[in-house]
């Protein structure tokens, strides 16, 4: 049997990658430059369930990570054999059979330098999540933690991030700040040396009825006066003119983002959850997604996420990794 090591040795591709790269290209680049840098150890938080060792074996078969499962043993091995796959070359930290004690363990060897990212299993992303941002957890950055999509569209010709489709419920200006610099530091890991952030709204101009207009124009504003730094930013904007040169054109809007943006902040996480799944299960794209902000990078997977999607945010996971950053070439991105 082949240890995790070597299989990243040999870079092999599961199938689902080699099949995601002719409808989704820009995340198979993706995959392809996180390879090229070796693999993470990545703590995996209560892996009780057939998904989350499918998803532990492709990514290190694809050379991303070296697994750590973190969770009792009896169900990791009895999940594993459900799952027809063998786990005896994965490290496996037994726990109690809770996941939130899971949780603290797969914290506790992030904080301690024996992971370099946490990854979600099959517990709830609130238990995860409340281990990992606890005080005494240590694993806090200076920022507050924001998740980003990295977003595949067919037809579209480089990869969109999105954010906070997921952490942060109703942020305030402040904490918009700290999403869109985290947003921008992901995109210069990418190889985007100056990203374009089109920050969304129902529509292009301050109202005062739409709160979420008057953050658009002091973001904005704070990018003019370095609160923001890296990228250029744009908005409101509604979804149209944020996407569409020709409606920014229509519209009159002279922009520098109108048209041709690499990061999509939404006003909040209701309108961006349902921006992203309609992206998803109408237009046919593919995501990848990793929360920031924190000491490490954190994979907060679904139970409806596809392996490839899965493979993805491990890939995304290491090139976001502190102390991993290369000179790269942008993945896909055109002028």
């Amino acid at each position: 049997m082949l240890t995790s090591d070597r299989l990243a040795e040999r870079g092999a591709a599961l199938p689902a990658t080699n099949a995601a790269s002719a409808s989704h290209p820009h995340l198979h680049a993706l995959i392809e430059r996180a390879r090229a840098r070796g693999p993470i150890a990545v703590a995996l938080a209560f892996p009780c369930d057939g998904a989350t060792i499918e998803a532990a074996h492709a990514a290190a078969w694809s050379g991303l990570i070296r697994p750590l499962l973190v969770g009792p043993r009896w169900r990791i091995e009895v999940a594993a054999a459900q799952a027809g796959l063998a786990i005896g070359d994965f490290t496996l930290h037994d726990t109690e059979d809770d996941p939130r004690a899971a949780a603290a363990k797969a914290v506790a060897l992030c904080r301690d330098g024996q992971a370099d990212a946490l990854m979600k299993g099959s517990l709830h992303s609130d238990d995860l999540l409340a281990a990992a941002v606890g005080r005494e957890a240590g694993l806090r950055g200076s920022r507050r933690a924001s998740h980003v999509f990295a977003v595949d569209v067919p037809g579209v010709d480089r990869l969109l991030l999105m954010t906070d489709c997921v952490v942060n419920i109703a942020p305030t200006l402040v904490d918009k700040r700290d999403i869109a610099q985290n947003a921008i530091e992901l995109a210069h890991a990418l190889g985007i040396p100056i990203p374009r952030v089109a920050i969304l709204s129902a529509v292009e101009t301050v109202n005062p009825a739409i709160p979420g207009t008057i953050d658009a124009a002091a973001l904005c504003k704070m990018a003019e006066r370095d609160q923001i730094r890296g990228a250029i930013l744009d908005g409101p904007l509604a979804f149209d003119n944020a996407i569409s040169a020709r409606s920014a054109e229509n519209k009159g809007i002279v922009s520098e983002v109108a048209g041709r943006p690499d990061i999509l902040l939404v006003p909040n996480l209701e309108a961006g959850n349902m921006v992203y799944k309609q992206l998803v299960y109408l237009a046919g794209a593919e995501c990848a997604g990793v929360v920031l902000g924190m000491r490490v990078p954190i994979v907060l997977t679904s139970r409806s996420d596809s392996v490839a999607s899965r493979i993805a945010s491990c890939a995304l996971a290491v090139l976001a990794c502190p102390g991993r950053a290369q000179a790269a070439q942008p993945l896909g991105r055109a002028a």
